[in-house]
């Protein structure tokens, strides 16, 4: 078997693209000025901004003024959702609805609010890892002030009903927010079809630099400044924006906007063979619904195994691929959002997530199902946990059929 080198981790970070970093040469040379001052050069730097702003704004059916660059989704999510709590409080809106297994930009977030007095619902999300939009109605309470409500999970790909969500916020006058992250480049977004008031992004999730994200906040929606001390991003953020970086995802959101429909029907059909066929493998199950997720995303749990042993036995095979979020892969806990979905422990620390691209191929398919059997095999074999189960003298575990 010939060794090959395949990247399918892009859920965690892609690669620049050289349309992208092209985009961002000029801005790292000769277009180095300031974009508040007020020569050539810095003027030359402040409307490559203001076009950067229109360019995004038009990716996703917004205004350019309702669009304000970060340097992450995360940066994003807190300040979508401290400073609309921190607005809402005045009005004696001190309550959250938010799902259980959110990225932890978002949880860790709800955490921080609630120590501050706010009080959260934290909704189920199922068996196939879908949030029920009458959940969400439910939840709504007379001091309820925001929902959030992830887009695509970003470890079991399911996409979330948020139009309908966003509906029933509309009707209730309550303000949502979607961490859209995941989504961008695999889905169609537009705010307004979407009803959402606010929208996270990041760039490194589409083949832009790390260290440069987006959030979308309505008209209406008055959020207080995350950073003062300048009147960069109309006086919200503080700080000389990085050009180079905001125009590579400008150029990144074009890009992601292509022929979507055509590029995720190309991935579907192989994740499905990928699905199909890691599915053969004794004892294990797709997380999350097999037809409501990302067209790039596979999330299997392969029962007898530890994670991080099958990911370090792909990576000397040359496969690079990931057990769950990567913001979280240095934890040796079990994934939160697999055990939001039922899975015991156990199970949950077997999981294998694999996220295509563009760039995979049929060959690179072909290689992760010609690799993958033989390490389960080896690892199963080294295994007392599937030593055990497979003599039923484990009965925490639930076997898998």
């Amino acid at each position: 078997m010939e060794k090959r080198f395949v990247y399918v981790d892009n859920a965690a970070t892609t690669p620049i693209s050289k349309e992208v970093l092209d985009v961002m040469m000029p801005w790292l040379t000769e277009g180095y000025g300031n974009a508040s001052s007020i020569y050539s050069k810095g003027r030359e730097a402040g409307w490559a901004l203001k076009k950067a702003h229109e360019d995004v704004a038009a990716a996703i059916g917004a205004e350019p003024n309702e669009i304000y660059f970060t340097s992450c989704g995360s940066e994003s999510d807190n300040w979508a959702l401290k400073g609309a709590m921190q607005t809402l409080a005045k009005r004696g809106k001190k309550h959250i609805i938010t799902s259980v297994f959110e990225h932890h930009a978002i949880l860790h977030t709800c955490k921080a609010l609630e120590k501050q007095g706010f009080e959260v619902t934290y909704l189920p999300v199922y068996e196939n890892g879908i949030v029920k939009p009458e959940d969400v109605e439910a939840a709504i309470r007379p001091d309820t002030g925001l929902v959030s409500i992830m887009f695509a999970n970003n470890e079991i790909g399911t996409i979330q009903p948020i139009a309908e969500i966003g509906k029933i916020c509309r009707e209730h006058k309550i303000w949502f927010h979607t961490d859209a992250v995941q989504a961008m480049g695999h889905v169609k977004i537009d705010v307004n079809e979407l009803n959402v008031d606010m929208l996270s992004l990041s760039g490194h999730k589409i083949h832009a630099q790390k260290g440069v994200g987006m959030l979308y906040v309505r008209k209406g929606v008055l959020l207080p400044n995350l950073i003062d001390g300048g009147g960069q991003e109309r006086g919200k953020r503080a700080g000389t924006e990085n050009v180079a970086a905001i125009m590579g995802f400008a150029k990144a959101m074009q890009i992601a906007n292509e022929n979507i429909e055509e590029r995720g029907a190309k991935t579907k059909v192989l994740r499905d063979k990928l699905i199909d066929n890691i599915l053969k493998i004794e004892k294990t199950r797709l997380n999350g619904d097999r037809e409501n997720r990302l067209p790039g995303n596979v999330n299997i749990s392969i029962e007898g195994i530890e994670g991080e042993s099958l990911l370090l036995s792909l990576d000397m095979m040359g496969i690079c691929a990931s057990s769950g979020s990567a913001c979280t892969s240095g934890s040796l806990d079990p994934s939160h959002v697999l055990l939001a979905l039922g899975l015991v422990h156990e199970v949950a620390h077997g999981s294998l997530r694999i996220s295509l691209s563009d760039e995979t191929t049929e060959e690179d398919v072909d290689y992760i199902l010609e690799v993958l059997p033989g390490i389960v095999e080896r690892l199963r074999a080294m295994s007392p946990l599937w030593e055990a189960m497979m003599k039923g003298e484990n009965k925490k575990v639930k076997m898998m059929h």
